[in-house]
C-alpha cells in the first residue's frame, strides 16, 4: 500500500512539473489592432520578463472561431471580443474567465465613399456585413439600428470576414460593413469608404476585446495566468508611453500601411480595467436578441469576470 501511495505522489509531482514547464497557449484575432497589447508584449518580451513562456497557438479571423478553440481545449488564454466570449460561456460551449480588458471602442460602420447612404436609417433594404453573429460588431450594428428606430430585420445582415469586407464594398457586392479597426481606417485611406458611425458614436466607452483564460487553466496554473496579465498591463503602458513604436508593431502584425494604423489607433482606447457595467449591458442585449439565456445577470457576471484580479495587477 505504501508503494502505491508513493507511486501516486511521484506521478502527481511529475505531471505538475511538466505542466509548470509548458508554455501558455495563447491566441489572438488576425490583423485586429485591438490585439496590439498582445503583439507588443510578444515583441518586447513582457511575458517572459514576468517569468512565463507563451506560444501563439492560434490566430483567428473572428471571435466565435477563437471561442471554439477554447471549447476544444486548444487554448489556455486568448484575446477575444467580450460578446463572443459571453455567448460561449452563457451557452456552456466553453468555460473561460475574463481577467482583463484589452480595449474599449474601436469599431465603425463603413459605407462607400461616393455612396448615397448618409444615416443609419438609410441602411434599410441594404446589405450590411458583420464579422460573425454574436460578435461585438453584430451587437453594435443592431444597437445602432434600434437607436435610430430601425428594426434589424429591415436590413440584410450577412457574415463576411473583415479581410474580405473592403473588396466587397469596392465592388458593390455589399452596401456597408461594420468591423474592428484597422479595417474601417484602411477603407478610408484607400479611398473606398467613409465612416458612417464609429462605435464611439453608437455606444461611448463600450467594452470590446478582453483577455480571457480557460477556467481549468486558471484553477491549476494561477501564477502563470497572473504573469500573463502583468505582461499585458505592461504592454498597455508601453502603448501609451511609446506611441510611435507601438504603431510600427501594429504595422508589422497587420501588414497594413502606417497611415491606416495611425488613423485606426485614434479610434481605440487601450485599457486593462474591466467594464463590469458594460458587460451587464452586453448580457442584457444578447439575451434580448435570444443569442443567450441568462436568468440572473449579476450572478453570471460575477462568475464570468474577475475585476479583483486586474486591480491586484495594476497595484503592483
Amino acid at each position: 500500500m505504501k508503494r502505491i501511495i508513493l507511486f501516486f505522489w511521484v506521478n502527481l509531482l511529475f505531471f505538475v512539473a511538466i505542466a509548470h514547464g509548458q508554455p501558455v497557449r495563447i491566441a489572438y484575432l488576425q490583423s485586429d489592432i485591438h490585439q496590439l497589447p498582445c503583439w507588443v508584449a510578444l515583441e518586447k518580451g513582457f511575458f517572459e520578463k514576468e517569468g512565463v513562456k507563451v506560444e501563439v497557438a492560434g490566430i483567428f479571423k473572428a471571435g466565435p472561431e477563437l471561442m471554439s478553440a477554447f471549447a476544444a481545449g486548444a487554448l489556455d488564454m486568448g484575446y477575444v471580443g467580450v460578446a463572443p466570449a459571453t455567448t460561449a460561456v452563457a451557452n456552456k460551449t466553453a468555460r473561460v474567465v475574463v481577467l482583463a480588458q484589452v480595449n474599449t471602442e474601436g469599431s465603425a460602420i463603413v459605407v462607400k465613399k461616393d455612396g448615397k447612404v448618409q444615416s443609419i436609417p438609410e441602411l434599410v433594404g441594404k446589405s450590411v456585413v458583420i464579422p460573425g453573429h454574436a460578435t461585438v460588431q453584430d451587437s453594435l450594428l443592431r444597437r445602432a439600428l434600434l437607436k435610430s428606430k430601425t428594426e434589424p430585420d429591415q436590413v440584410k445582415i450577412m457574415v463576411l470576414k473583415p479581410p474580405e469586407m473592403i473588396g466587397a464594398l469596392r465592388t458593390d457586392q455589399i452596401d456597408a460593413f461594420i468591423a474592428w479597426e484597422p479595417y474601417p481606417a484602411k477603407a478610408v485611406t484607400m479611398g473606398v469608404g467613409r465612416i458612417l458611425a464609429s462605435s464611439r458614436d453608437i455606444w461611448k466607452d463600450h467594452p470590446c476585446c478582453v483577455l480571457a483564460a480557460d477556467a481549468r487553466f486558471l484553477e491549476t496554473q494561477l501564477e502563470k495566468a497572473k504573469a500573463v496579465v502583468r505582461g499585458h498591463v505592461k504592454a498597455i503602458d508601453f502603448i501609451r508611453q511609446h506611441r510611435e513604436e507601438a504603431i510600427k508593431i501594429g504595422v508589422k502584425y497587420t501588414g497594413m500601411d502606417e497611415a491606416s494604423i495611425r488613423l485606426a489607433m485614434e479610434n481605440v482606447n487601450y485599457t486593462p480595467v474591466l467594464s463590469v457595467e458594460g458587460e451587464k449591458e452586453y448580457v442584457d442585449f444578447l439575451t434580448k436578441l435570444k443569442y443567450i439565456k441568462v436568468d440572473d445577470v449579476q450572478i453570471f457576471v460575477d462568475r464570468f469576470m474577475r475585476p479583483d484580479f486586474i486591480k491586484e495587477m495594476i497595484k503592483r
